[in-house]
């Protein structure tokens, strides 16, 4: 009785249920169990995700792995490790990458990956291709994710930067980017092709130029984000159509740029910018005050402490019941205890 009984709970904290049953085979789903020490079922992370079936979930115990992993052809399948600060992948030395969701010709559904860290290899940390359903979250990414024909892809509660190009780069994709934190890459985020994507609730900080680029013919709800010192807070161009609402774009250069032949629907957003809040895109760009919603607040955001990185805004801020929102930007108001 102390052996079932002990099983049962091993499996409630490995999320997995002893109910649950594969619809494809009839067979229990697994926690397949990855430990470089030889303690789990493989040391391959790879041969661990080649092994799964539809429910299973691999495992990865602490640990510095220094293997790149695929995973395609699986459906529903999760790759989680003991904790970000706990599991790193480090790549080889021969492949571009560390971790791929979905391979030409080959997707992935419904995956899941979470609770470790991913450190670029070659430029890029995490490649998704031609999947459906994946999600990302509590993730550190130390480099360039990027996205290309994916389907409903949700990336959330990351921290992603350090790259020298983009941190999240969207193509020809449908996803969701929340509660985020992205630092100090070339640029933020950006969303190109046919890509159709939700920004919300993220801080990017420190790009060297715009923390969001909306291109191509690209669609984009840009809502309730802190966009704070990059050389730019958001830019709109090409042909993309775009909403921006209840974001705070402070102590950047220059907080929007929009080109001519795109279509943004602006409306309760905080700008506080060195040089200009709004500019066209031209040749050169050109201050364009015009362009400023009827409902935008202007000034001094007033943040917790913008030197130390706290964007959180402070109890006097005039952010406030703005509109529909409780506040602007990605982040709670301190408490008066906490300022």
């Amino acid at each position: 009785m102390r052996i079932i009984a002990f099983m049962i709970v091993f499996l409630a904290v490995a999320g997995v249920s002893s109910a649950e049953r594969s619809p494809d085979t009839g067979q229990g789903i697994r926690t397949i169990v990855v430990a470089l020490d030889g303690s789990g079922d493989f040391t391959s992370i790879q041969e661990a995700v080649d092994s799964a079936k539809k429910g299973d979930t691999v495992f990865l115990k602490p640990g510095a792995y220094r293997q790149d992993v695929t995973v395609h052809s699986k459906e529903r399948v999760k790759l989680v490790g003991a904790g970000r600060d706990q599991v790193v992948l480090l790549g080889r030395e021969d492949i571009v990458g560390v971790l791929h969701v979905g391979k030409w010709p080959y997707g992935a559904t419904d995956v899941e990956i979470s609770d470790m860290t991913i450190n670029e290899h070659g430029g890029h940390a995490v490649g998704l291709f031609n999947g459906r359903g994946v999600t990302l979250k509590r993730l550190t990414v130390n480099g360039m994710l990027f996205s290309q024909q994916v389907q409903d892809a949700r990336i959330e509660d990351c921290t992603i930067g350090g790259s020298e190009t983009t941190g999240v780069q969207f193509a020809d994709t449908q996803a969701v980017l929340v509660a985020n934190f992205i630092h100090d890459n070339d640029h933020g985020v950006n969303v190109a092709g046919k890509s159709d994507v939700r920004i919300e609730r993220n801080v990017i900080t420190r790009s060297l130029f715009e923390a969001v680029v909306v291109n191509d013919k690209a669609k984009a709800v840009v809502i309730s984000n802190t966009l704070v010192k990059n050389g730019g807070g958001a830019a709109f161009l090409g042909q993309s159509q775009s909403e921006a609402t209840g974001n705070v774009v402070g102590l950047n250069r220059i907080g929007f740029l929009i080109a001519p032949s795109s279509r943004v629907h602006a409306s309760y957003n905080s700008l506080y910018n060195a040089e200009h809040d709004y500019m066209q895109a031209g040749n050169p760009n050109h201050p364009a005050p015009e362009l400023k919603a009827q409902s935008d607040i202007m000034g001094d955001p007033y943040f917790v402490d913008p030197g130390r990185d706290d964007f959180r805004l402070r109890g006097d801020t005039p952010l406030l019941r703005v509109g529909t929102f409780p506040f602007l930007g990605a982040l709670p108001p301190a408490s008066k205890s906490s300022q």
